[in-house]
């Protein structure tokens, strides 16, 4: 089972309160967080992908196949349609797609923060070092915070809906 705490920091020794360079924070902090995100969104799009190829594929197969004179076809169109109907059901479960929008979306922000910082342009302008490393620390530490909470809730929200939502009734 994958660790989803794994881009956790690992505990060092104590600091002294303010005494981490621009630098160190990119290099402790920033870097291992980007390769983190760019990981896992490389993964959540790799494995929609393929999800969604087989469905797709899948399904556009099965009444083709139903149609052809073959000795023991139900079986494999059963086998198949039990396939893309896993799939789907699994896609609104582990929401491959927004994992990948959310990772891939904060890697990209996370580029831009280390971008504007290290050129000192965008909301880094005009500012001395020291105010702009600690504007840098906080909004790259909010878009981390802000991830997680997104992650958390697409997560949870879009498979409780799945599960609430209404079952129509016909009605005479």
């Amino acid at each position: 089972m994958e660790n989803d705490n794994e881009h956790c920091p690992t505990y060092e020794k104590p600091r002294s309160f303010g005494s981490m360079s621009p630098e160190e924070y990119i290099e402790i902090r920033l870097n291992p967080i980007r390769e983190w995100y760019d990981k896992k969104a490389r993964r959540a799009k790799k494995l929609f992908l393929w999800m969604r190829t087989v469905t797709v594929v899948g399904g556009a197969l099965v009444p083709v196949l139903i149609n052809l004179q073959i000795n023991k076809i139900e079986i494999v169109t059963t086998f198949l349609s039990v396939v893309v109907g896993v799939f789907i059901s699994l896609e609104t479960v582990l929401h491959f797609r927004e994992q990948w929008k959310n990772y891939r979306t904060t890697d990209q922000l996370l580029s831009r923060e280390y971008f504007s910082f290290t050129t000192a342009d965008g909301p880094y302008r005009d500012l001395d070092e020291q105010e702009a490393f600690l504007n840098f620390v906080e909004r790259i530490e909010n878009a981390i915070a802000s991830e997680s909470a997104t992650t958390l809730n697409v997560m949870t929200t879009l498979s409780a809906q799945k599960l609430e939502a209404p079952v129509s009734k016909k009605t005479s």
